[in-house]
């Protein structure tokens, strides 16, 4: 879904094609980013948590989100195995550049994968586009929502925000599931809590599809800081959105990752072809349409032929 990093690329002109339990607690930036780097050495991409073109609040944040899902998660995932030109790449005219990160999940849990990413592009205009993303998906054994969060700037002052705990099942059709997963946990206090902010405002997703998958509490927002300035976008970043981020994937480990669910054998099958169908659309509208008008189709098929494999693993 949206959730891909590249999904959200096609709302901004693109060049032609080229030839936690409390796991926050006691972080702070600096030992984010150490924490963070520690793990490169466990299989994870070390071009990935760069973020080289994020602003330093930005950069904490991402760090600081995946050392938490790997902390919390580690003894349920496996190395990442990615060839290092998918891990990282850019295109001739070196105008754009993307790193990934995917971590499957060992066989006996109930994680699929996680995947992580960062997209930088010079677009014509002259604008930067840069998309950073992290999103966790659940295998067919639970039926507990997935994770995604997403940023997409075009400029130190303009941001759009997409975090969510997309739904696996129907709320209307199983009541309890919006009670358990939304209400209870008070997720729609943190959408709330961002969209009071002065500079922010709703953000409407032009595919129709995208916006039928995200989860009534979703966090959807345009964030401008003109008048402010990039002063304070970080400021918003670093007080605002940090502590909702980290707040909102702590429900996702807590509630939806860490807890076991009884899922019967007729409701795993209709999850894993709700699962296959959301994946396979990701890659036919995204992927597959974003990719090559940025870095020509020699790369972007490399680079979605890696993600298609973990998605069909």
């Amino acid at each position: 879904m949206a959730s891909m990093v590249y999904a959200s690329a096609k709302h901004f002109s693109l060049p032609p094609p080229v030839p936690v339990q409390s796991c926050f607690a006691a972080r702070k930036p600096a030992t984010v980013i150490r924490s963070a780097a520690s793990h490169m050495a466990e299989g994870s991409s070390s071009k990935l948590k760069e973020f080289p073109h994020l602003s330093g609040s930005h950069r904490a944040l991402m760090a600081d989100l995946i050392g938490a899902i790997e902390d919390r998660l580690e003894d349920r995932l496996l190395p990442c195995v990615l060839p290092p030109d998918v891990e990282y790449y850019r295109n001739q005219s070196g105008t754009s550049e993307g790193a990934l990160l995917v971590r499957s999940g060992s066989p006996d849990s109930s994680i699929n994968f996680i995947l992580a990413s960062w997209l930088h592009s010079q677009l014509p205009t002259g604008a930067s586009l840069n998309i950073a993303s992290l999103s966790a998906y659940l295998r067919p054994s639970t039926d507990a929502p997935n994770f995604l969060i997403e940023f997409i700037q075009s400029s130190p002052t303009s941001l759009i925000l997409i975090l969510d705990l997309p739904p696996r099942k129907d709320p209307v059709l199983n009541p309890d599931y919006l009670q358990l997963f939304y209400e209870d946990t008070r997720l729609d206090s943190y959408r709330k809590t961002i969209e009071e902010l002065p500079e922010t405002r709703p953000y409407v997703m032009s595919s129709l599809y995208f916006r039928s998958l995200v989860s009534p509490t979703s966090i959807i927002s345009r964030v401008d800081t003109e008048s402010g300035g990039p002063e304070r976008m970080e400021e918003i970043i670093k007080n605002h959105i940090g502590p909702v981020a980290r707040d909102v994937l702590r429900v996702w480990l807590n509630e939806c990752a860490c807890k076991e669910r009884e899922v019967g054998m007729v409701e795993r099958v209709d999850l894993e072809q709700r699962d296959e169908l959301v994946k396979k659309k990701t890659i036919d509208i995204d992927l597959g349409s974003s990719l090559p008008r940025l870095f020509g189709q020699e790369i972007a098929d490399r680079v979605v032929a890696a993600i298609q494999q973990v998605f069909e693993a």
